[in-house]
């Protein structure tokens, strides 16, 4: 079966990476999120990928202890590259072509991020996994997502969760919440669901472009999510 959409980003926190684990990565965990990858490419569908780098250093909870904070976001934003590079094997490891682009060039060990570069590999099937967020402190891995996804031209941005999709408030810990099936991006802001920051949602809302929050765990939830199953909650543009 075949899906409703053509190319993607997929944004997962670091925090997903890490299983049951308090710190790090867990490698069964980034398996799992790879073979999920895997799945949605082999639908056809061009997928990129932002991750985040909180399951390894937090630059907001190191600014509020006295570190300067954009020293403090440039080594989260070295975390994010971590990430990258820990999934790019694992995605490697299954047969799926991967490029890393950084926003912070490391000639190194990947590509600098060149937004026409990183189109040609996903035209050529390659997922692209943007690291170093936007480059720019002040700025978190969800408005990186946000703004690569626009720049990619891409049909929506999914946002992999701990959750089955948006609530009113943390259903692990509020037996009533209400889950949403869809929302404004303005409902977003205004009712304050903490889904991505409101710098996310202003570019996501400025160009149109779709959110869809899912729970990254659930097994095959991404290609099901592809394929308009599951549970998960659409944020668009109010019907005009």
């Amino acid at each position: 079966m075949h899906s409703a959409y053509k190319r993607v980003l997929l944004k997962v926190s670091g925090e997903a990476l890490m299983g049951d684990r308090e710190y790090g990565l867990d490698t069964a965990t980034l398996g799992a999120i790879a073979a999920d990858v895997g799945a949605v490419v082999a639908l056809g569908v061009q997928v990129s990928l932002v991750i985040g780098g909180g399951n390894i250093f937090r630059g907001v909870q190191a600014a509020s202890k006295g570190m300067d904070r954009a020293q403090a976001d440039y080594v989260g934003m070295l975390a994010t590259v971590m990430n990258a590079l820990s999934m790019q094997s694992a995605l490697e490891k299954i047969g799926v072509e991967t490029r890393v682009q950084s926003a912070i060039p490391m000639a190194s060990v990947c590509e600098p991020y060149i937004r026409r570069r990183a189109e040609r590999h996903m035209e050529k099937g390659r997922v692209v996994i943007f690291a170093a967020g936007t480059g720019n402190p002040f700025f978190t891995t969800d408005t990186a997502a946000a703004l690569r996804a626009t720049e990619m031209g891409c049909d929506v941005l999914l946002k992999g969760t701990q959750v089955d999709g948006v609530y009113s408030a943390d259903p692990r810990r509020d037996p009533n919440a209400t889950r949403y099936e869809r929302l404004t991006y303005l409902e977003v802001l205004s009712r304050d669901l903490a889904v991505m920051d409101a710098a996310a949602i202003s570019v996501a809302r400025e160009n149109g472009l779709p959110i869809i929050v899912f729970n990254i765990h659930a097994p095959g939830a991404f290609a099901q999510v592809m394929r308009g199953e599951g549970l998960f909650t659409t944020i668009i543009e109010a019907d005009g």
